[in-house]
């Protein structure tokens, strides 16, 4: 029996010879810069062509991006941001870590994503951003979210980390908000053989803040001459040329999971009354990083699945409110069901898009097995 892991050892198996070619490139080049040269800016500029957006900034990590947002919005103490009860901590640590109040948000029960209907309660006159973010298949309601933007005047970042390439209402990701990050996290769906992130903006003053803020607050014209006070989030020159090697090919692999998540869900509507909720099929405002499920009796359907040697993934199995390092930003009494119940319910089953159509028709067939 073949072993379909959840998130697979060879993702980058077929690019491993010019990966190892563009390493001797760069460790031989005669410039010997490693970080933010000639590979970097053209990575950003092949993003800004792919995405429309004005300005692109490579750096660190997505984690490091969403902070890079918050710190260029001048947030800080005193300040609070509405994230995502459920999601990925940076939505919440990127805001602590500047010494502003992550203000805890629930989210829809069936796409996961921070519900918009939930923000108005939660604005005060020291709302400074709002920050949806995107989560495995699905995008969130971004129109709605740019206009509360508008209705309060507070700017909104777009946490798009695993939403590259994905298209709502003929808008890509990450362009929505007055900031957008993408992330390059190895297993995301323009993921690198490392770490990496991106930000998006359509802002000059923004794009220059937070420009200067990626590299310890320096301008990149004198050396040593610090504006503002930054960080270290700067951003490799190989996994630069790794990513723009990758790049004419990640059309075509979004377009593989597209088609898998097209079939899952083909499959997995018939369950519905059986406790299976498939994430909302189509293709507007989809991303298909992760195919997860909402499934009452999980436990039980991944133990099946592992005997027959499919991989699965839990995310978030904790709410952040409920989590110890952010429990004391959770305000006592309140709760947030949503997010409690997608916790113990969410299963991620792989959809990485080198699964043979074998592969794919192996796993859904066990999973409507599982309730025959």
């Amino acid at each position: 029996m073949t072993t379909l892991p959840f998130f697979p050892p060879d993702l980058f198996e077929q690019d491993r010879e010019a990966l190892l070619d563009i390493v001797y490139q760069h460790g031989t080049g005669p410039s010997q810069k490693f970080i933010l040269g000639e590979q970097t800016a053209a990575l950003e500029e092949a993003l800004k062509a792919d995405t429309g957006a004005q300005h692109v900034i490579a750096c660190g990590s997505a984690t490091g991006a969403l902070e890079l947002c918050v710190r260029a919005l001048g947030i800080g103490p005193g300040d609070e941001v509405i994230v995502p009860a459920f999601c990925c901590q940076p939505v919440a640590s990127s805001v602590i870590n500047i010494g502003a109040t992550p203000v805890f948000a629930d989210v829809d029960p069936w796409t996961m994503v921070l519900d918009p209907e939930q923000v108005p309660a939660l604005v005060t006159e020291r709302t400074k951003a709002l920050m949806p973010a995107h989560i495995f298949s699905i995008m969130a309601e971004m129109p709605k979210f740019k206009e509360l933007g508008r209705q309060y005047g507070i700017p909104v970042i777009e946490d798009a980390a695993v939403a590259e390439g994905a298209v709502l209402d003929g808008v890509p990701a990450g362009r929505w908000g007055d900031l957008g990050v993408f992330s390059f996290f190895q297993v995301k769906a323009f993921g690198t053989a490392g770490e990496g992130g991106m930000v998006l903006t359509d802002d000059d003053q923004l794009a220059t803040t937070v420009r200067m803020l990626r590299n310890h607050g320096q301008d990149g014209k004198t050396r040593f001459t610090h504006h503002l006070i930054g960080q270290n989030s700067r951003f490799d020159e190989i996994l630069a040329s790794f990513q723009l090697h990758r790049l004419p090919t990640f059309a075509d692999r979004l377009e593989r999971r597209a088609k898998i998540a097209d079939y899952y869900s083909e499959r997995f509507a018939p369950l519905a009354d059986r406790g299976v909720l498939a994430p909302p099929a189509g293709r507007n405002g989809r991303c298909y990083y992760v195919y997860s499920l909402l499934v009452n009796r999980r436990e039980d359907l991944r133990a099946y699945l592992s005997e027959r040697q499919i991989g699965t993934h839990v995310y978030y199995p904790v709410p952040l409110p409920s989590q110890p390092a952010f429990s004391p930003w959770a305000p006592e009494g309140q709760s947030w069901p949503n997010a409690q119940q997608v916790s113990a319910r969410n299963l991620g089953i792989p959809i990485w898009p080198h699964l043979t159509d074998q592969n794919v028709e192996f796993i859904a067939d066990s999973v409507c097995e599982f309730f025959e």
